[in-house]
């Protein structure tokens, strides 16, 4: 098959538009529809159907849309010169999408090595709002970092480190005057940290299972919301396990094993398959992947 027509057929199935399938090949849109009527006989399907003022792409256009763009990245690769990457003349944008407690840990870093070795790429951080695969397909995010949940099956993931989750208090703490058992950690009035209000999770599970409830006295959406209502009242906070000591400390908080019988967290980071052999993907997977690691040594030294 004619190498255009899948570069033709790419533009078509992530524009879903004749108009801007043009405008992004630097052709009109008369072409582009003779080549879209030669891709409808070739594959056996209308791949793009009219509805209301837009056009949808078929089942069979959306198999089609990430083999396609795996297809036309090995050929581009095979037809590249043979000149090495060179990050130093990369210009490009990544997306990371991550908890805000992970960015304050590594984001700094991040961004002085990535723009040491690429000075023209720039990087945005995102909220966990699209978790689950789907900002991945669509290229809305280029890499998903934290504990990763269901995600969609061709994803591809990579564990970094294992943690676990801790308590934290302000220093004066009536809680650290003793033992922090099941019962005192129960006893304490929590503050719960979820983006949809939730205030059930791991820890209710495993309190029930003693016998014992908590009181979850307030719900806040970020780790970042928490510390800082942590420092100013007696409310109960999670957080991750030697993970900014330094800030913890400024903040005059500390930190406690919780106690229960909780799973380790596992710490990774996931991309789409379309993009695992682009080598200025795999360099800034690399230095977020050495970011991460870093980040968790330096906590354990401390």
């Amino acid at each position: 098959m004619d190498l255009n027509l899948l570069r033709v057929l790419d533009a078509l199935l992530q524009e879903n538009s004749v108009t801007r399938a043009a405008e992004r090949l630097g052709t009109s849109p008369a072409a582009v529809s003779r080549t879209l009527a030669r891709l409808r006989r070739a594959v056996g399907d209308p791949l793009l159907v009219r509805a209301g003022q837009g056009m949808v792409p078929t089942p069979r256009a959306l198999e089609l849309r990430d083999e396609v763009g795996v297809l036309l990245s090995h050929c581009d690769n095979v037809l590249r010169p043979g000149a090495g990457f060179d990050a130093a003349h990369l210009q490009r944008t990544f997306t990371v999408q991550a908890a805000d407690l992970l960015l304050a840990g590594l984001a700094g870093a991040l961004t002085d090595q990535v723009h040491a070795e690429a000075p023209q790429v720039d990087v945005v951080f995102l909220p966990e709002a699209l978790e689950g695969g789907p900002a991945l397909r669509q290229g809305w995010v280029d890499v998903e970092l934290g504990v990763l949940g269901r995600l969609a099956p061709e994803i591809r993931t990579q564990q970094l480190t294992r943690t676990t989750l801790v308590g934290i208090a302000r220093s004066g703490h009536p809680l650290f005057d003793g033992r922090i058992d099941a019962r005192r950690f129960a006893a304490a009035d929590h503050i719960g940290i979820s983006r949809l209000g939730k205030r059930l999770g791991p820890i209710d599970s495993a309190l029930a299972e003693l016998g014992l409830r908590r009181r979850t006295a307030v719900v806040v959406p970020s780790h970042t919301s928490a510390m800082m209502l942590a420092r100013d009242t007696d409310l109960v906070a999670l957080t991750l396990a030697d993970w900014l000591p330094d800030t913890t400390s400024a903040l005059g908080l500390r930190t406690f094993p919780i106690p229960l019988d909780l799973a380790p967290l596992d710490l990774g980071m996931a991309w789409h398959p379309r993009n695992s052999s682009d080598p200025g993907h795999r360099w800034f997977r690399d230095r977020l992947a050495a970011a991460v690691l870093t980040a968790a040594r330096r906590g354990r030294r401390r």
